[in-house]
C-alpha cells in the first residue's frame, strides 16, 4: 500500500454522538420498549458515511474517559460548568461501542485523556508515517492541529455536505495567519463550553485584532503596556488566567497512545454482531441497507446522516434539528452597544418601525421584586442584538425610560420575551407598563413539550444547538463572592444581553409556527395564557 493510498480517519466519539442526539431531539426516535435510539441511529449513519463516501483505509473512533483529565490538575474548575449529561446518552454510549465494534473499528481511549489528545497524537504520529488524516468532527478546537496532511471533516451545515478543512479553511473561519494560532485564540477568548476563562472581555473579534498586531499570546503579554485604556488593564490583570487558558485549550499530540497501523486497517464488519445489535435496537431499513450491500457504496443510495441531506429511515435531521441547529451561528451576529443620547435617538427611530420585537432586561437580582434595572436588551431579526445600559442614578434612569414609553405602551406591536413576567414585573417596579400583545417563548415551549426544561439556556441548546454565555461567567458562582450585574463592565454585559434576546427572538420564531400549527394550542395560548400573564405579574408585585 502506497502511502498515497494511506487515509486514517479519526472520529470523535462525544462530540458525534451529541450532534446526533440533539439533531433528533424534537422527534426522538424511540423503538417499541421505549429506548431513545437516537444517538445511535444518527451516529451509525455518520459512521457509514465516512465508511461507504469517503473510503478510508484505516480508521478509528476516540472517547473521552469519564473522571478528571491532566487539565483538572493545573485548573480543577475546567468543565466544571457542563450540565449533567442527558440520560439517554448515558444509556446509548455502550451500544455505540458495541456497533463500533461490530464494525471492526478500534476504539481509543486513555485515562486522565480527553478524545481531542488521542486524535492529537494519532494524528501527529500517523501524519509522520505519511498518511493523510481527517478529524471528523464540528469541534472548532481541533483547527490547531491543521496542517497540510492533518485535516478536520466537519459535518453538514444544513444539508449543503460535509466540509473539509485544511490550513487555509482554517485561516479563514478565525481571520488569523496560521492554524496553530486558534490556541492562542482560545487562550484569549476563552471558551465558556469548557469553562476556559480567558482574558476577561475579550471575544473573538477582539482576540483576532490582538493576533494580526502582536501575533501570539505571549508576545501580547510582553507588549501589554503598549495597549491603551481599558485593554490595557484587563490584558495585564487577566495575563496569568490567559497563560492558563491557553495551556487548557492546547490539545496535547503527547499523549501516551500508541499508533499501530496494522491495528487501525479498516475490516470488513461482523455481520452476526450488526444483526443483532440492530435486532435490538430496531433498525430495519438501516440494517437492510448495510447488511445487504456489505458496506459497499452504492450510487442510488441516498444516505440519511449527519453528512448528507437525504434520507429513508425515518424523519431526518434537517427536518427535525439538524438544520436549526445550525441557525445559530456566533460569527454572523451583530451586537451593538447603544451608550448615548444619540444612538438611543437613532436606534429608537428603528425600534418604532418594527412590529415585532423581543425584549430583554438585565438586572441586579433574580427577585424582580427587589431587582434593580442594569439594562434592556432589544432583538428584531435574528442575529442582531441592542444593548442600553440603565444608569443607578434614578433621574437619569428615568429619563432613558421615558424614551422608551412609546415603544413599551403601543398595543401593536408584539413584545417577545422568555419569562416575560419577570421582565414586566421589574419594569412594573420602574413605573414602565408593557402593553400586549405578548409572546412569552418559556410559557410557549412549556405547552409545546410539557416534560422538557423550559430554562432558555437549555432550549438554545436543543433547538439552536448552541450553548449560550453563562451568567456565572460575568458574576460567577452563587455566593458571598458573587457580583451583581450592575458591578459589571457595561462592555461586557452588552454581548451577554444582546445573545439573551438574540436567542430569545430565534425561539419564538420556532415555537410561533408550532403554536400556530394546532387550533386547540393557539387559543390556549394567546386567549388564555399571554392575557393572564401580565396580571399575575402585577398582582404578584402587589403581594
Amino acid at each position: 500500500m502506497s502511502n498515497a493510498e494511506k487515509n486514517l480517519y479519526l472520529l470523535d466519539a462525544y462530540a458525534l454522538i451529541y450532534r446526533a442526539y440533539y439533531a433528533f431531539i424534537r422527534t426522538p426516535r424511540v423503538n417499541s420498549k421505549g429506548l431513545n435510539t437516537s444517538a445511535m441511529f444518527g451516529f451509525t449513519n455518520a459512521l457509514t458515511d465516512v465508511i461507504n463516501n469517503r473510503k478510508p483505509t484505516h480508521i478509528a473512533v476516540a472517547f473521552d474517559v469519564s473522571g478528571p483529565t491532566f487539565r483538572n490538575d493545573s485548573f480543577p474548575e475546567y468543565k466544571a460548568n457542563r450540565e449533567e449529561t442527558p440520560d439517554d446518552i448515558k444509556i446509548s454510549i455502550p451500544y455505540v461501542k458495541k456497533i463500533i465494534q461490530a464494525f471492526n473499528i478500534p476504539i481509543l481511549e486513555k485515562e486522565g485523556y480527553e478524545a481531542d489528545d488521542i486524535i492529537g497524537t494519532i494524528a501527529k504520529k500517523a501524519a509522520a508515517e505519511g498518511f493523510n488524516v481527517f478529524m471528523v468532527t464540528p469541534d472548532k478546537d481541533f483547527g490547531q492541529l491543521v496542517t497540510d496532511k492533518v485535516k478536520m471533516l466537519k459535518p453538514s451545515r444544513q444539508g449543503n455536505g460535509s466540509e473539509v478543512w485544511g490550513p487555509e479553511e482554517v485561516c479563514e473561519r478565525f481571520k488569523i495567519k496560521r492554524p496553530d494560532q486558534v490556541i492562542d485564540m482560545l487562550g484569549m477568548w476563552g471558551d465558556a463550553v469548557d469553562n476556559i476563562p480567558g482574558i476577561l472581555g475579550v471575544g473573538e473579534k477582539t482576540a483576532q485584532k490582538l493576533l494580526a498586531e502582536y501575533d501570539n499570546l505571549e508576545n501580547l503579554l510582553e507588549h501589554a503596556e503598549e495597549l491603551k485604556g481599558k485593554m490595557k488593564e484587563k490584558v495585564i490583570a487577566n495575563a496569568d488566567q490567559a497563560r492558563l487558558s491557553k495551556k487548557l485549550a492546547t490539545i496535547a499530540c503527547d499523549a501516551p497512545v500508541e499508533f499501530n497501523e496494522k491495528s487501525l486497517e479498516l475490516e470488513d464488519i461482523d455481520e452476526e454482531k450488526i444483526r443483532t445489535i440492530f435486532a435490538e435496537l430496531e433498525f430495519r431499513t438501516l440494517s437492510e441497507r448495510i447488511l445487504g450491500e456489505k458496506m459497499r457504496a452504492s450510487s442510488g443510495n441516498a444516505q440519511m446522516d449527519l453528512f448528507s441531506g437525504g434520507g429513508d429511515d425515518g424523519p431526518t435531521p434537517a427536518e427535525d434539528g439538524a438544520e436549526r441547529m445550525e441557525r445559530f451561528d456566533p460569527e454572523t451576529t451583530e451586537y451593538k452597544l447603544i451608550d448615548t443620547k444619540d444612538k438611543r435617538a437613532t436606534f429608537l427611530k428603528e425600534l418604532a418601525k418594527q412590529k415585532k420585537v423581543c425584549f430583554d432586561t438585565e438586572t441586579t437580582s433574580v427577585d424582580a421584586n427587589a431587582a434593580q434595572l442594569v439594562g434592556m436588551a432589544f432583538s428584531w431579526k435574528a442575529g442582531e442584538g441592542y444593548y442600553i445600559p440603565i444608569p443607578g442614578n434614578e433621574k437619569a434612569a428615568q429619563f432613558i425610560l421615558n424614551e422608551f414609553k412609546p415603544f413599551f405602551e403601543n398595543e401593536e406591536v408584539l413584545k417577545i420575551g422568555h419569562n416575560l413576567k419577570y421582565d414586566i414585573t421589574v419594569l412594573h417596579w420602574a413605573g414602565m407598563p408593557v402593553a400586549g400583545p405578548h409572546f412569552d417563548t418559556m410559557l410557549a415551549h412549556y405547552l409545546i413539550q410539557p416534560d422538557m426544561r423550559h430554562g432558555m439556556d437549555e432550549l438554545a441548546e436543543t433547538y439552536l444547538g448552541y450553548r449560550p454565555i453563562s451568567i456565572e461567567s460575568l458574576i460567577g458562582k452563587k455566593g458571598k463572592g458573587q457580583k451583581s450585574m450592575r458591578d459589571i463592565a457595561v462592555e461586557e454585559v452588552a454581548p451577554y444581553a444582546c445573545e439573551d434576546a438574540d436567542i430569545t427572538f430565534r425561539l419564538f420564531e420556532l415555537f410561533e409556527d408550532q403554536i400556530n400549527k394546532e387550533s386547540w394550542l393557539k387559543g390556549l395560548f394567546y386567549d388564555i395564557e399571554m392575557p393572564l400573564m401580565p396580571v399575575l405579574a402585577v398582582g404578584e408585585s402587589r403581594g
